[in-house]
């Protein structure tokens, strides 16, 4: 064999490895997180910051895909059957790790999926319109006490954090209310206002229509006041020993490459921490809270623990 021919059958299999590398760099196209919410609400502000971070971080580009409706579960259940190559992941909401327990889903919480990064919570309080009578949570309470099954208050959909939440509270204050669920903040909210109902439970999307003098936050659900709300008492203050932030993170298909999951975290960890993310959550007034691969995959465990005696406790098992 001459040394031309030699040469010509030699060179794929020289050429073969940097080939393969090639391919096989991640991420070596776009990225894709379905979120469990509308445009427009908290949390499509705040992942659509961290998504263009994450851009940087990554040098591809990460899709922020609105999945709203089934209680905050879709993205969930649309993940847990995609191929485990990190490409698609979805934002896992408290409800996703909740309703499981409640109804039956397509999916376990506690073994379906692979942790990724833990990110933040929300500010979560209850709001009312700026003309409406209710100056105080005691006056909304007082009202509905008046008249039993008139009052309507909203939330971000149905068996989410807000929805239990207020059913918690209205047990707690022994009142009668009707409960009336939408598909994100960014649907409540005009609700809100055009005066369809007369409260909401709401996150921080609406802080800046409270500083226009449009909306007048109750209380706040927070450990703490809120830096942007100072003056509106917490939930523990108002006699109730509750703080709801309804935390959450990212999470892949189970099944995710240990490599590719270490540097989709290594990205994400940097998009979170990025100037402008950190920005936003700050405006939002939602608090960093990071979580490595393992402690996040931890924390699922514990909060799928708590959430499921939730449930028992309030007797919300269909």
């Amino acid at each position: 064999m001459n040394l031309s021919r030699r040469a010509a059958l030699a060179a794929p299999l020289l050429a073969a490895p940097l080939v393969a590398r090639a391919q096989g760099a991640f991420p070596n196209r776009p990225i894709t997180i379905q979120i469990s919410f509308p445009a427009g609400g908290a949390t499509d502000v705040q992942m659509r910051s961290l998504a263009e971070a994450a851009t940087r971080a990554f040098n591809q580009q990460v899709i922020i895909d609105n999945r709203p409706g089934a209680g905050g579960t879709l993205p969930a259940a649309n993940i847990k059957n995609a191929r485990p190559d990190g490409y698609t992941l979805a934002q896992f909401a408290l409800p996703a790790i909740r309703l499981p327990f409640m109804q039956r889903m397509a999916f376990n919480p506690r073994t379906d999926f692979t942790p990724v990064i833990h990110v933040t919570g929300y500010l979560f309080m209850t709001c009312v319109r700026a003309e409406s009578p209710y100056r105080t949570w005691a006056d909304l309470v007082a009202d509905a006490r008046a008249r039993p099954g008139q009052l309507r208050i909203g939330n971000t959909g149905a068996n989410g954090t807000p929805h239990l939440t207020l059913i918690d509270l209205a047990e707690r204050e022994r009142i009668d209310v009707v409960h009336v669920p939408f598909r994100g903040e960014a649907d409540a909210v005009p609700s809100l206002m055009g005066g369809h109902i007369e409260a909401s439970g709401t996150g921080s999307g609406v802080i800046e229509l409270i500083q226009q003098n449009r909306l007048r936050p109750l209380n706040v659900w927070s450990r703490e006041r809120s830096p942007k709300l100072p003056d509106v008492p917490t939930l523990r203050e108002l006699g109730h020993d509750m703080v709801v932030t309804s935390p959450y993170g990212i999470v892949g298909p189970l099944g995710m490459e240990p490599a590719v999951v270490r540097t989709l975290h290594d990205g994400f960890r940097a998009a979170l921490h990025d100037p402008a993310h950190v920005s936003t959550l700050a405006r939002l007034d939602m608090p960093l809270e990071y979580l490595n691969s393992d402690d996040y995959a931890a924390f699922i465990q514990r909060t799928a623990d708590e959430e499921e005696a939730r449930v028992n406790r309030l007797g919300l098992r269909g």
